[in-house]
């Protein structure tokens, strides 16, 4: 012990004490896992073996056909099997219940033709002969979208589609008539399945070409005796603000491009008399547009229907020109979507049929312009007036 520790006051020893330190400092801790995590995801990249490089994937189950097995043949080596198919392609044509997909290899290139079963939906019955049930094959033309109409050995879509038999039309011409046009359906299966279950089978349906499955709906109308149309979209005054959806009929288009656009839209769905507006209401009244769109159509067999919301549209004009099937709504039975105001909607059709002997209407397809059609409709021909297609309204009307 020292003077000066035996001098200094207790708690007054200055000399400072020593603090421990870490070997290393925060800045490498966050660089050394950084580190460490960018050597995970290379080598997660160089090492995993996704070809799919995180695709999304989609499973099916395969049904093989059995007519097609080989039971003789050697199995596939190792070295070819990620590659090459491991079962034959289905020679004969698939049975109903069934499709026919085909795979293509992502590294390799190869096809493999399989078939896999057909979900049936409600029906319990194939998809595809029901979509196709009543189709006229030699009324079908391939185009790069698909099959579309065309008229063919003096048949037309127009005449093999309507609904009506012989002995309905020669009662119409005998009496006043009415013709109504529910359109907007396609989209919205349960929507579109309400109006065609509710809705008189002498009630004409517009399909527009959008909605997952617009062909089977259709299949279903035509089922219930509903005669079918096609709603183009076609460009309004106030386009694009108020879209149609797409590839819609533009003014701005060569005539060419708008009809790629035509065919496109008569691919989606087939068994339809003629075809109607979607909105459309700049580009009807151009005849520098309308005219490609019109020829078109009366060339395919086609009749075309006018929906009345352009007072200057020349669909009219040039459908004369071409000697087609035409007609223009004489007005809109729920443009006020109200039960009473559409009750007063019909009672005029009602006296337009009566002072004209032909009328039509155009309608939506929202619930209470279905129930007030459906109830006006269980007591016309008492009054007098018959509800036909639209295809007896336009030869009536023609005649």
């Amino acid at each position: 012990m020292t003077t000066d520790d035996l001098s200094t006051p207790l708690g007054q020893n200055t000399e400072p004490r020593r603090r421990r330190r870490l070997p290393f400092t925060g800045i490498q801790v966050i660089a050394v896992a950084l580190g460490l995590l960018l050597l995970t995801f290379a080598g997660v990249a160089l090492f995993h073996q996704d070809r799919l490089g995180g695709e999304p994937v989609v499973r099916v189950t395969l049904q093989p056909n059995s007519a097609d097995k080989d039971t003789t043949a050697p199995a596939p080596s190792d070295a070819a099997k990620p590659s090459q198919p491991a079962a034959k392609a289905a020679s004969n044509p698939p049975a109903n219940g069934q499709k026919t997909i085909t795979i293509i290899d992502g590294s390799s290139g190869a096809r493999q033709d399989v078939v896999v079963a057909s979900d049936g939906s409600d029906t319990g019955t194939d998809t595809t002969s029901a979509v196709m049930s009543g189709i006229n094959a030699r009324l079908l033309e391939k185009s790069r979208y698909g099959m579309i109409p065309i008229a063919a050995d003096g048949a037309t879509p127009f005449t093999a589609y309507a609904a009506g038999t012989p002995e309905e039309r020669a009662k119409a011409a005998t009496m006043p008539t009415i013709a109504i046009v529910v359109g907007g359906l396609g989209i919205g299966a349960a929507k579109t399945t309400e109006s065609i279950l509710n809705l008189p089978g002498a009630v004409t349906l517009a399909f527009t070409p959008y909605g997952s499955d617009p062909a089977k709906l259709v299949a279903r109308a035509r089922g219930r005796h509903h005669e079918i149309l096609l709603q183009v979209p076609m460009e309004p005054f106030d386009y694009p603000d108020n879209d149609p959806g797409p590839q819609t009929l533009l003014t701005t288009q060569s005539p060419d491009q708008n009809l790629d656009r035509l065919f496109w839209h008569l691919s989606r769905l087939q068994g339809y008399v003629g075809l109607t507006s979607f909105m459309g209401a700049r580009f009807t009244v151009s005849d520098t547009a309308m005219q490609p769109v019109i020829r078109e159509a009366a060339k395919r067999g086609l009749g075309y229907l006018d929906d009345g919301s352009s007072p200057r549209s020349v669909a009219g004009t040039l459908a004369q020109g071409q000697t087609m099937p035409f007609a223009k709504a004489d007005l809109s039975i729920d443009a006020v979507p109200t039960s009473a105001e559409i009750d007063k909607a019909l009672t005029k059709l009602e006296a337009l049929a009566k002072t004209r002997g032909n009328a039509i209407g155009i309608a939506s397809s929202l619930p209470v312009t279905i129930e007030r059609i459906g109830n006006w409709a269980k007591t016309l021909e008492s009054r007098g007036v018959l509800l036909v297609p639209l295809t007896t309204a336009m030869l009536k009307s023609k005649s």
